[in-house]
């Protein structure tokens, strides 16, 4: 055993085996390595020591630290096909992330895109919201993506649905300019907006950020998809700019690639509605006939500023920007 692999400590005429990180855990919870019984070979003190006995003197209950199970191979005659592709279940992947149970409480300071937030969130709460849900048939749509993704890629781009979300949000805009403009504070004045910054909402390690994609109203899909690429490659990075994350003026959030199917997203202000978009999903759905048929099916919820937007409003406009996913060879019509 080398040094640097454990450290001993004489006490009471006896060494005490355990490794750095065992002694820093138990020195910044004021443990005695004397008072621990180790439970690793030759009375090795374990980090699940030192836990267990931080749980003794503070009343905790761990749970029990998780053993491998021993899988005995199968006979080669009996080997487990593999699942069809479509019938995979996706298990999610936990994160996995050490815990230290301290047991005390810990305070730090609101700082970056977290003291961000709360100023935005604090002033969208004083926004009577609203809302409008429905639900969307991707098929044709994902039909499609599959057919233009190696197109994409061929030219450096990775194509996802958000291009055509936000490419269809801006079609809408065109003809509901309401839902693209700003109320001022003293609720005296509309602005409508010229250009189409639509906003997207980024999980990053820094927090929650909203980059914005100018002028979606002159943009192709492919401009939009690269535009995205960039941005989500300076948002991981956190290296996105002041121009990125300002002006917008119409935002949606993809909480679907996370999880969950419908929610209530919170307006940005200046902006008067945003719309937050659930995961695709497989169901049963009937077609003209009454055949029931394998759809791809996706959530969207919207909200809007009751001030300046009624429920009418907003519900033709979902109507129109659904029309255009459902049937995306429509969008060539309306494209310039």
């Amino acid at each position: 055993m080398s040094h640097e692999e454990h450290t001993h400590q004489e006490i009471k005429g006896h060494k005490t085996l355990a490794t750095p990180a065992v002694r820093r855990l138990a020195m910044e919870n004021n443990i005695k390595l004397s008072e621990v019984v180790g439970t690793g070979k030759d009375n090795r003190i374990l980090k699940e020591d030192i836990l267990n006995y931080l749980a003794k003197q503070t009343g905790a209950i761990l749970p029990p630290s998780p053993k491998a199970e021993i899988i005995p191979p199968l006979p080669k005659s009996e080997t487990v096909p593999a699942a069809p592709k479509d019938k995979a279940r996706k298990i999610p992947v936990p994160v996995s992330r050490p815990i230290v149970f301290s047991g005390k409480d810990k305070t730090e300071p609101v700082t970056g895109f977290h003291k961000a937030m709360v100023k935005t969130m604090s002033a969208a709460l004083k926004i009577p919201h609203f809302g409008y849900c429905d639900e969307i048939d991707l098929t044709q749509l994902v039909q499609l993506r599959e057919e233009l993704k190696p197109v994409a890629q061929i030219r450096g781009v990775k194509l996802s649905f958000m291009p055509f979300f936000i490419k269809a949000a801006s079609l809408g805009l065109l003809q509901y300019p309401i839902l693209n403009a700003s109320l001022d504070e003293s609720c005296q004045n509309v602005t409508y907006k010229a250009s189409h910054n639509i906003g997207v909402a980024m999980d990053t390690e820094q927090g929650l950020i909203v980059p914005n994609v100018k002028n979606v109203q002159v943009c192709s899909v492919f401009e939009i998809a690269s535009e995205l690429n960039r941005l989500q490659s300076l948002g991981s990075a956190g290296q996105l700019g002041t121009n990125d994350l300002t002006g917008g003026t119409f935002t949606l959030s993809n909480i679907g690639t996370i999880g969950g199917t419908y929610t209530k997203p919170v307006i940005l202000p200046p902006e008067v509605a945003i719309g937050a978009l659930g995961k695709i999903q497989v169901l049963p759905r009937f077609n003209g006939k009454g055949e029931v048929f394998k759809a791809q099916i996706m959530n969207v919820s919207w909200s809007a500023d009751h001030r300046i937007v009624d429920g009418a409003t907003m519900a033709r406009f979902s109507n129109l920007w659904k029309s255009y996913l459902e049937n995306p060879a429509s969008m060539l019509l309306d494209l310039k």
